[in-house]
Order: structure tokens, then C-alpha cells, then sequence
């Protein structure tokens, strides 16, 4: 076990040296300025309308900002879960330098392990930064919080460890621009059918549910943001059951548990089809 964490501390150290990690850093940081300047001046135009004195109407509108912004934090942890992890396998089987991985006194697993550890480390420490960030500059700029945000960080950090598995899993298996192809193209299928789902809610289409709950399948990360957002959500909007982030049908938490197992079990499959694969 040993091994699997100096595996995992190389395998964060060489990430830490990529520019993908560092601009994505950079690009983070200018994302909570903007955040926070373009909140910063909502917030000043909703007192000079005298919006001030309708609690109600100002919590609203700053759960909804603090939405968006969560949203936008879920899709940086995808975009870096996967661009970060996408040849950390596959590109290393390609170059051969995998060979001095595997020459070691250690197995295969701890290597897939070691590197699912190592990136997990860095997805949690990106997100908590992240989710973090937007969560404190509401709370400083207007002083509030949203309902469950600790659940709703953990499960947007869930979701990055997700495609991080699925990542890993292909990267056992499928060259680096195959891997990328099918984790993106997987995800693209959640996502939209996500969106055909919220539609088909509104307009009472079972059809169109239907297909929302079989992309959820194929992959749940879908499933899970709309269940983070289920969490952060307003009561108001959960009492209207209307929202750009989250539809009527909200994921039960036997979809996280099924959530749950599709991530170990690709972590699994990556484990085995790497042990099995000829180097």
C-alpha cells in the first residue's frame, strides 16, 4: 500500500508540473474575480433600486446567482478531471515510459491506483478552491448562504472523481484521442439528455423523461450536478419545482448510490484491463 501512495504523491507532483493544471489555476482565479465584481455590482444596483427592504426577493436572486456560479464550478471539475487524466495511462503506454512504472517491485493496480489517488487529491483541492471561492464571495458580498452547500460541494467534487474513473478506465484500454473522444462524447450524451429530461418535465412528456433517465444511466453526471443544485436549491424554487438547474424530477439518492457504484466499478474495470493488458 505503500506504493500506491508514493504513486499517488508522484503521480500529483507531475501534475502540478503541467501547464493544463496551472493556466486552469490561473483562468479559476479569474473566473472568482469576475464572479465576484459582477455580483459585487448586481448587488449595488438591487439596493439602488430599493430592493433591499424584500428579503425575500433578494434571496432569490442571490441563490440563483450563486447557481450559476456553482454551475459554472461543476464544469470546470469535469473539464479538469478529464483533460488532466485523459493520457496519464494511454499516453504513457504509447511513449513506453510505463515500462519503468511496471519494472518495480509493485502491481499493476497500485499504478492505477496510486495515479486515481493522486488525481483525486488534486480535483479536491481545485474544487474545494473553486466551490469555496463563489460560496465565500456571496456570503461576504451579501452575507448569504445557501441551503446545504457542504452537500452540494461534495457532490460536485463526486462528480469530477466520476469522469475521473471512467478516464482512467478508458485510458486502460483505448489510445489518448480515443479516450478523450468516448469520456467527452459520454458526457455530452448525459448532458443533453439532462436538458431533454428538464424539458420533457415541463411540458408533461414521458418520452422525453424517459431519455433523461437512460442517459443518466449511461453515465449519471448529469444526475448528480442536478442533484447538488436539488441541495442548494431555494425553498421558493424547490416549492415551484421550476429552475434552469434543476428539473421536477429530481435524482433520488438511489441514483447517487448508483452513482456511486458506476465510479467504482470503472475504477474496477481500469484496475483489471490494465492488469491484463499487454505492455
Amino acid at each position: 500500500m505503500n506504493s500506491t501512495f508514493t504513486i499517488a504523491r508522484l503521480t500529483f507532483r507531475e501534475a502540478s508540473r503541467r501547464w493544463i493544471l496551472w493556466v486552469a489555476l490561473l483562468l479559476g482565479i479569474a473566473f472568482l474575480i469576475v464572479y465576484a465584481f459582477g455580483f459585487n455590482e448586481i448587488q449595488k444596483d438591487l439596493h439602488r433600486q430599493g430592493m433591499a427592504t424584500q428579503v425575500l426577493q433578494m434571496n432569490e436572486i442571490y441563490n440563483f446567482l450563486t447557481m450559476a456560479g456553482m454551475y459554472a464550478v461543476n464544469f470546470l471539475g469535469v473539464m479538469m478531471a478529464v483533460l488532466t487524466s485523459v493520457d496519464t495511462l494511454s499516453g504513457e503506454i504509447a511513449s513506453g515510459t510505463i515500462h519503468t512504472l511496471v519494472s518495480k517491485p509493485l502491481g499493476r493496480w497500485e499504478i492505477v491506483l496510486g495515479k486515481w489517488l493522486g488525481f483525486s487529491t488534486m480535483l479536491l483541492l481545485y474544487l474545494s478552491l473553486m466551490a469555496g471561492g463563489v460560496l465565500m464571495l456571496v456570503y461576504l458580498i451579501a452575507g448569504y448562504i445557501p441551503p446545504s452547500p457542504i452537500q452540494g460541494m461534495a457532490l460536485i467534487i463526486f462528480n469530477a472523481i466520476l469522469l475521473l474513473s471512467l478516464s482512467l478506465l478508458g485510458g486502460s484500454v483505448f489510445s489518448t484521442l480515443a479516450n478523450g473522444v468516448l469520456v467527452f462524447g459520454l458526457y455530452s450524451i448525459a448532458f443533453i439528455g439532462g436538458w431533454i429530461e428538464q424539458f420533457g418535465t415541463l411540458l408533461h412528456n414521458q418520452t422525453a423523461i424517459n431519455i433523461g433517465v437512460i442517459s443518466s444511466l449511461i453515465l449519471p453526471s448529469e444526475a448528480i450536478w442536478k442533484r447538488a443544485a436539488y441541495e442548494m436549491q431555494s425553498p421558493m424554487v424547490a416549492a415551484l419545482g421550476f429552475s434552469p438547474f434543476v428539473s421536477n424530477v429530481v435524482p433520488s439518492p438511489l441514483m447517487m448510490v448508483y452513482s456511486a457504484l458506476y465510479a467504482v466499478v470503472a475504477l474496477y474495470l481500469a484496475i483489471h484491463l490494465f492488469s491484463r493488458r499487454d505492455l
